[in-house]
């Protein structure tokens, strides 16, 4: 069986500082916008502003979660955690969830109250600046965001950036009711703006749910990237062939197991000399990886392997 010692590299040191850096200025942000959003609603009384309200609230809530399970995440595997800390990504990510649809509960009830008995609204205009205010110091997230996702394919800031591109729209979608409110005098299309933002919200949830829950049952990496696994082992002259591939990710790492068939006759030396070749070109391409490699002799048919796998 061939394996490679893991050591920090500089680009695992880089990222665990993005995503570090990522939980904070999410946090930050989203204590800001509250602040903001709440002068805003106490001046307008707005189920659109208050939407959006819950929604930072929800997010500040969310951004805290992340930012405990990113630093616990990070921490490297010790005695009885031999696998590391990676699944308190997703387990953050269930937490969100749930922090988001039940945000989308209370303003879809908040909203159905209001279609009942509306309400002009007040000081819009201060509504639609704070709205405008939110969008732009979203954007700048959601940047830093996405770049800190393409470097460390982080579960939890994914999550955590998914609802902040909602939120860009849900603002929107409040500056839009507030106009059409305000001077149209449409007043009944602020709380259908809020539920549509609660629908809205839900989607979301559902969306973060998934992906966490695809990571704690273990779900296999993507075709693609199991493919390129494959293709990679069978480069190597040595390998005749490739069975019993499992993969899994946690966090920033992903887990990869193989059976590499090779000639029968050649020396254990020779198998284990292949083993580590087809280790480190995988590892190459999938830097977080930790990869275990067993080595069968061409053609020996094994009688546990009892499902199908590639």
């Amino acid at each position: 069986m061939a394996t490679l010692a893991q050591t920090p590299t500089v680009d695992t040191t880089r990222n665990a500082w993005l995503m570090r850096a990522a939980t904070y200025a999410s946090v930050a942000v989203a204590a800001t916008l509250i602040a903001a959003k709440i002068v805003a609603w106490m001046l307008t009384d707005s189920v659109s502003v208050l939407s959006s309200l819950i929604d930072s609230l929800l997010d500040a809530a969310a951004s805290v979660v992340n930012l405990i399970a990113v630093h616990h995440a990070l921490t490297p595997a010790d005695r009885e955690h031999r696998f590391g800390h990676g699944k308190a990504e997703p387990l953050a990510g269930l937490a969100q969830a749930a922090f988001i649809a039940g945000s989308a509960v209370l303003l879809l009830l908040q909203a159905g109250h209001r279609l009942v008995t509306p309400q002009p609204i007040a000081n819009g205009e201060i509504g639609i600046a704070v709205m405008l205010f939110s969008i732009a110091l979203t954007f700048g997230l959601v940047a830093f965001q996405r770049y800190v996702v393409a470097r460390t394919k982080s579960v939890a800031i994914s999550a955590d950036s998914l609802h902040y591109r909602g939120d860009v729209l849900l603002n929107g979608s409040v500056i839009l009711s507030l106009v059409l409110s305000m001077w149209l005098g449409f007043k009944s299309l602020d709380p259908i703006f809020g539920a549509a933002i609660g629908v809205y919200i839900l989607f979301s949830a559902y969306q973060i749910a998934r992906l966490a829950l695809d990571l704690l049952m273990d779900r296999e990496l993507p075709d693609i990237d199991r493919a390129r696994i494959r293709e990679i082992a069978l480069t190597h002259p040595g390998v005749r062939n490739v069975h019993d591939m499992r993969s899994r990710s946690a966090g920033t790492s992903i887990f990869i197991q193989m059976h590499l068939e090779m000639e029968g006759t050649i020396s254990l030396q020779t198998a284990h000399e292949i083993a580590d070749a087809v280790e480190v070109k995988i590892l190459a391409a999938f830097p977080n990886a930790e990869v275990i490699i067993h080595e069968d002799p061409e053609g020996v048919i094994e009688p546990r392997r009892t499902f199908a796998v590639g």
